[in-house]
């Protein structure tokens, strides 16, 4: 009997392994897995959302995934941005298989236009009290219909989304697929579609304590230690399995942008890269003007490719840039082509038109400032305005060089002229040099003499009346 115990236990023994496997299996994926140990990450989105942020966002979370971080903390307070850019980083936080949390602080901080999507793409969405976000409509839809006095007989209707003009395709294109983009999200992670949808259609914003009240966003915190412990605990849906966190007094390190993402984030700022345009086509002009110089030429071409670069992944208008160029093509053309100012100043105006149509977006902080273009076109008018004013002094002044400058010019006979023909011939003192001369008068030495032609090495002179040698006039 107790062989047969034995033996049972034995049996038992063997199947419990296999038994802890089944029930592993029934639970499948969607059985929470506890959070990393490791420690929590905090990656800022400050100013405009551009090339250079999404790069430094999406290496940030690739970082998180290698370290298996505990959390990836996205701090924001941004006006928006280029949607390239938007998009870039959702993916990553959609694929991301750590817990990223979006994080609009700290008070007085913003997620506008794309920071709304980004907000919605977060596993959990936070905010700080006293910020806002919204205002997400893409592009422009035109100005707002003036408010109307209200009817007192009439009842009160329903605040609708302002429609896009009929006609206006493209505008209706980009709102519907931004729309269905962001209410993907929000379904995505159970969050209101309702105003996410109204955000972009008519660029609602809402405060963080409304945002809470409409499920919007899923909690508020003062700071980082009250957000790490108010999220502990909860569980987040990662790209291939359910994550329950454990972040509560966990220490959290900022990342720093490296080196590349500082360089990307001039570089691309359309201030700079309008400025490296204009150095660029310059400093290449100068090097046509002075060749060999070489250092115009080298600065010039280094700070042309590095501002085409910028202009592939800025919103660049090339009707725009089309302009700039024909601009300076006009002005350059002014100095060797006698039109009195008329290239000139085209140019100066195709090269203003340019430059406010060079960065056609309506996204803050990525526009040409006004006051630049001011400048530079306000220095270019004083160039072409002085070269003008010297072209014409100069015309005005007598001719110093070449064979107009002989004509009129006074000689000396160095001997007395011989009778040649009709007329006689002799040798003059003219301009510090020894001419062979023609005269249709008799002329004696040291006579004072006026060049009245030339031909060739020869010229043709006339007796000054009253001046002869050693006389006065």
């Amino acid at each position: 009997m107790l062989g047969g115990m034995s033996k049972r236990l034995r049996y038992w023994l063997l199947c419990l392994p296999a038994l802890l496997l089944l029930t592993g299996a029934e639970k499948g994926e969607d059985s929470p897995v506890p959070a990393a140990s490791g420690h929590g990450l905090v990656v800022d989105i400050a100013g405009p959302i551009g090339p250079a942020v999404s790069d430094h966002v999406v290496k940030a979370i690739h970082r998180a995934q290698n370290e298996n971080a505990a959390v990836l903390v996205l701090r924001m307070d941004t006006p928006g941005g280029l949607d390239t850019a938007m998009r870039d980083i959702v993916k990553a936080i959609l694929n991301a298989t750590v817990p990223v949390v979006g994080y609009v602080a700290p008070g007085g901080a913003r997620a506008a236009s794309a920071g709304t999507y980004i907000l919605y793409a977060t596993h959990i969405a936070v905010m700080a009290p006293a910020t806002n976000l919204g205002a997400a409509t893409p592009i422009p839809v035109g100005a707002p219909t003036p408010p109307t006095a209200p009817n007192p007989d009439q009842e009160p209707e329903k605040e609708k989304a302002p429609k896009l003009p009929e006609g206006d395709a493209a505008q209706r294109k980009m709102v519907n697929d931004a729309v269905a983009y962001i209410r993907s999200l929000a379904e995505k992670r159970g969050r209101n579609a309702e105003w996410a949808e109204e955000a972009v259609r008519s660029g609602a914003s809402l405060s963080a304590e409304k945002a809470l009240q409409m499920n919007v966003i899923d909690l508020l915190a003062e700071d980082m230690p009250t957000l790490l412990n108010s999220i502990d605990g909860r569980e987040v849906q990662l790209a291939h399995e359910i994550r329950k966190l454990q972040t509560a007094g966990r220490s959290v390190e900022i990342i720093e942008p490296d080196w590349r993402t500082e360089l990307l984030a001039i570089i691309t700022n359309p201030t700079v890269a309008y400025i490296l345009m204009m150095i660029g086509i310059y400093g290449l002009i100068l090097e046509g003007y002075n060749p060999g110089a070489i250092v115009p030429g080298v600065v010039g071409a280094i700070c042309l490719l590095l501002a085409l670069f910028a202009f592939q992944v800025l919103p660049v208008n090339y009707a725009g840039l089309a302009l700039i160029v024909l601009g300076l093509v006009l002005m350059i053309a002014e100095a060797f082509v006698p039109s009195f100012g008329v290239l000139g100043f085209g140019g100066l105006a195709a090269f203003v038109f340019g430059s406010i149509m060079l960065m056609d977006t309506g996204v803050p902080g990525y526009q040409v400032p006004i006051a630049l273009i001011a400048a530079t076109a306000t220095a270019g008018a004083l160039a072409i305005g002085t070269t003008v004013f010297l072209l014409m002094r100069a015309r005005k002044r007598v001719v110093v060089t070449g064979s107009e400058a002989v004509i009129g010019a006074a000689a000396e006979a160095v001997d007395d002229f011989r009778p040649a023909g009709d007329g006689y011939e002799g040798s003059v003192w003219l301009m510090g040099e020894i001419w062979h001369a023609y005269s249709p008068e008799a002329v004696g030495k040291g006579q004072h003499l006026q060049v009245i032609a030339r031909e060739g090495l020869k010229v043709n002179v006339s007796p000054v009346s009253g001046l002869q040698q050693g006389g006065t006039a």
